[in-house]
């Protein structure tokens, strides 16, 4: 679960309970840990693309989402088909290449992440 948290916070926000190609991108979720230790390294994400990670990422904002919002995953398509694009659209090389490395968004795609939420109108996954 801690996993889940922090993908979905920073990209996503991010962060499920899955495999962990769904469950790489929530793992940016800032402070998901109580022990605020990162999530393992996913050797999974090394050649993604930018569209494969924005499809991480989407994948674990449906499930992130529709459980804290208590709705179903098609109530939040497209508010995270927004936030994946946005998220992605917003990262710089560097950050899609330290996603590639580890699995999980990076303090500054986090942040970019956050942003992206409010942005379509998604709320923040409660830290911790």
């Amino acid at each position: 679960m801690p996993r889940l948290r922090v993908i979905l916070f920073g990209a996503g926000l991010l962060a499920i309970g899955s495999s962990s190609a769904v469950l790489a991108p929530v793992a940016s979720l800032a402070g998901a840990s109580s022990q605020n230790l990162p999530p393992p390294i996913d050797p999974t994400a090394k050649n993604l693309t930018p569209y494969m990670i924005s499809l991480r990422a989407f994948d674990a904002c449906l499930i992130v989402q529709s459980r804290l919002q208590g709705t179903t995953r098609e109530a939040v398509h497209t508010p995270c088909s927004c936030y994946a694009k946005l998220t992605i659209k917003n990262m710089s090389k560097e950050e899609l290449d330290a996603f590639r490395d580890t699995g999980y968004f990076n303090d500054s795609a986090r942040q970019k992440a956050l942003g992206a939420l409010d942005t379509c109108k998604l709320p923040r996954p409660p830290l911790g």
